[in-house]
């Protein structure tokens, strides 16, 4: 009951502050980023009606704080990821999945000793968009030296 309490407090707190930031210039784009309700939403949901575990909400809604200061001061991108998905898109009050071109941009930084990865998506020539932030990282055991290293993620910026 305590986890709940703590997890309900963070998820209202990390939403009230998202819902004031609206735009942050990132140096890179040389343009704002938009916070709109897809990058929220996706920290809650891993994809469309598929919730993300609440220990993964808990850690990504905790650091959100940090998204608009990386994001102001990244001048350099860490990973970049190119596709054409079908985005869901909303024409005359209808949901329709249409195939886009969708750019993925990873940053990476430590804020107050805390390393995390934003992630930036561009669908075709709209302004770049608040994706997702994920905080610390994955260890896994290499089967070939039996060695730990970090994993930041699965390797799937759309998804991470």
């Amino acid at each position: 009951m305590k986890n709940y309490v703590i997890f309900k407090k963070i998820k209202e707190k990390a939403k009230s502050d998202y819902e004031k930031i609206k735009t942050i210039y990132c140096p890179y784009f040389n343009d704002y980023v938009r916070f709109n309700y897809k990058g929220l939403n996706h920290i809650k949901m891993k994809s469309w009606n598929k919730t993300r575990l609440k220990s993964d909400q808990y850690l990504r809604l905790k650091f959100l704080i940090l998204a608009p200061k990386i994001i102001n001061s990244s001048g350099t991108v860490q990973e970049l990821f190119k596709t054409n998905k079908k985005e869901r898109i909303k024409i005359k009050n209808k949901w329709e999945k249409i195939s886009k071109s969708v750019t993925y941009f990873a940053f990476i930084a430590i804020k107050n000793n805390i390393k995390v990865k934003i992630i930036i998506k561009k669908v075709e020539k709209r302004k770049p968009f608040f994706w997702s932030i994920i905080p610390f990282w994955k260890s896994k055991k290499d089967p070939l030296y039996q060695k730990t290293k970090k994993v930041f993620h699965e390797g799937d910026l759309e998804n991470d």
